[in-house]
């Protein structure tokens, strides 16, 4: 038997010092890349509106949301979780969430960047276009961090619901308004700044916000409405008041209930827990009851669903702009990876399933972005074109439907592409993968969205059949196969039910490759509706036409900086 002393030491020469742990074929970090520059579609949706100043803070902040620094602190506030403490250490009711500094952070800089307001700030000379910056700004934040964008879309969205009723939105607009990120828990009048958010869904009634037990009696002592019930899922718990249902005497009715009562006592909100969430972890969503809540009444008694609309279309923009950003972050990382891994001493890009794979990928991201911009460009348009306004009314659920579907799956082939390495928690794929499908279910299902699709075009044949038709003018004959069919299923309302997610499918596809041919080089546009309308059934990605360079479309949609 052999003793220590009798056992050589390896030749240094040899094994050399951590040779087994010598890092080769990685792909180095993506930390550094301008977000926004190295866009081209972004820009090319944006070019209308585009000045320098303008430019100047976008590619300031595609710079920023692309860092190593923004990328760490994105991951704190998945890691470091928000924490509801229900009392304090003598046993009163506290009901506050405690976020760590990564989370205010985020919040701090996406509110200066007025993400939360800043298509309330007023009038601007010619066409405005505050949709549409809002929505790009949200783009490049939502590619490093999409959990944190949750209350920013609440608070944007619910000054739509506040708009019905001038007193409360004219209370509420300045520190709404305000690019003060103020956290403390306090009454709105001793703050800097204000956050919504929103209560609608509760157990026994998720999309059917009709059903609803939630109750709102008239209180002559307070002024007011007291609010008895319960909320399954209360959006942004520290948000300074929230926009929830309940049952009136009228019937279902919208309300504002904030978290200080005018009189400076604390609102009897209590918070029973927080969600556990698949994604978006940075923010917290909360099971809330309400003891006798003070609650001001929004819009008319009994018409709370009509006053929330305008409220839920912000809020599907905005599902949709946050849906293609997740989509996009996981296509650079994809793309990045494949430009620095070899096999056999090829790189992944140059290999030709590959490139099919990454191309047909890219132009996902292509199409969905033009489309979910040129619906922002709607809403900026609508109160002077009545085109405009329909686009807007009918493309929002169309947008959500398609993009939101699109994002789980699309991260799933992006992990793929990049095999084991983003199959771990480092990787940025894994939180993005979880972040996924939050699109798909807030703001109504894809179920829900086709049959409101149906009922819009029931009611508005004539603007929905002419939409069709300058669809059509856009993208030439070659379509009029596709533009036929919808018109028998929407206008004509000859499609059975259970085929609407075929036609709503093909419309977005359709308003989406119209958009990428207003903006984008013709063969973008081309190959995107080339590879999804023309070819066979496409159950995964790789289907594109070898008539197209995949290579070249990749370093279009996605250039190596």
């Amino acid at each position: 038997m052999s003793t220590p002393e009798d056992v050589e030491a390896p030749e240094a020469d040899w094994l050399g010092p951590f040779e087994t742990h010598r890092v080769v074929n990685q792909a180095p970090s993506s930390d550094g890349r301008n977000l926004f520059d190295g866009d081209p579609i972004l820009i090319a949706m944006l070019e209308e509106v585009l000045d320098t100043d303008t430019e100047d803070d976008l590619y300031r902040a595609g710079a920023y949301w692309g860092s190593a620094d923004a990328r760490d602190v994105a991951r704190l506030a998945n890691t470091e979780l928000p924490v509801l403490r229900t009392h304090d250490r003598t046993g009163h009711r506290l009901d506050v969430v405690e976020f760590h500094p990564a989370y205010h952070a985020l919040m701090s800089r996406s509110i200066g960047a007025g993400l939360h307001a800043s298509v309330w700030d007023g009038p601007t000379e010619g066409t405005p276009a505050h949709h549409r910056l809002r929505a790009a700004r949200l783009f490049l934040t939502a590619q490093t961090e999409a959990g944190h964008t949750g209350p920013l879309t609440t608070t944007n969205a619910a000054m739509a619901a506040l708009a019905t009723s001038p007193d409360l939105f004219e209370d509420w607009l300045p520190a709404v308004s305000s690019r003060r990120y103020d956290y403390r828990f306090r009454p709105v009048s001793e703050k800097g700044g204000a956050t919504l958010g929103i209560g609608l869904t509760e157990k026994q009634a998720g999309t059917d916000v009709r059903g609803s037990r939630t109750v709102a009696e008239w209180s002559e002592i307070d002024g007011a409405h007291r609010l008895i019930g319960h909320k399954w899922f209360l959006s942004a718990p520290m948000s300074d008041a929230f926009l929830v249902l309940a049952q009136a005497e009228q019937g279902l009715s919208c309300f504002l209930m904030p978290r200080f009562r005018p009189d400076g006592t604390l609102n009897t909100i209590q918070f029973h827990r927080l969600k556990s969430k698949l994604g978006n972890r940075s923010n917290a969503t909360a099971e809330a009851e309400f003891y006798g809540a003070t609650g001001f009444l929004v819009g008319e008694e009994g018409r709370g669903v009509r006053t929330i609309l305008e409220m839920v279309t912000l809020t599907r923009l905005d599902c949709a702009v946050v849906s293609v950003a997740v989509m996009r972050a996981a296509l650079v990382e994809a793309v990045h990876h494949a430009r620095h891994r070899s096999v056999a001493d090829v790189l992944l890009v140059e290999e030709p399933l590959m490139q099919r794979v990454l191309a047909d990928m890219a132009l996902d991201v292509a199409g969905a972005l033009a489309l979910a911009l040129r619906v922002a460009e709607a809403f900026d348009r609508a109160a002077d074109d009545d085109g405009e306004q329909i686009y807007a009314r009918l493309m929002v659920p169309v947008a959500k439907y398609w993009i939101c579907k699109t994002a789980p799956a699309f991260v799933a082939e992006a992990i793929e592409c990049m095999g084991g390495n983003a199959y771990v928690e480092e990787s940025p794929l894994a939180r993005l993968y979880r972040d996924a499908p939050a699109g798909m279910l807030f703001e109504g299902p894809g179920n829900l969205l086709c049959l409101e699709i149906r009922r819009l075009a029931a009611r508005s044949p004539e603007a929905v059949g002419g939409f069709l038709a300058s669809l059509q003018a856009e993208l030439g004959d070659s379509v009029e196969a596709d533009i036929t069919a919808l018109k028998a299923a929407l206008v004509n309302d000859e499609a059975d039910e259970a085929a609407l997610r075929a036609h709503v499918e093909r419309l977005a596809l359709l308003a989406a490759g119209a958009a990428l041919r207003r903006n984008a080089p013709r063969v973008v546009s081309d190959a995107f509706l080339s590879a999804r309308l023309k070819g066979r059934w496409r159950a995964t990605y790789g289907m594109l036409d070898g008539r197209y360079n995949p290579a070249a479309l990749i370093d279009f949609i996605v250039p190596e900086l």
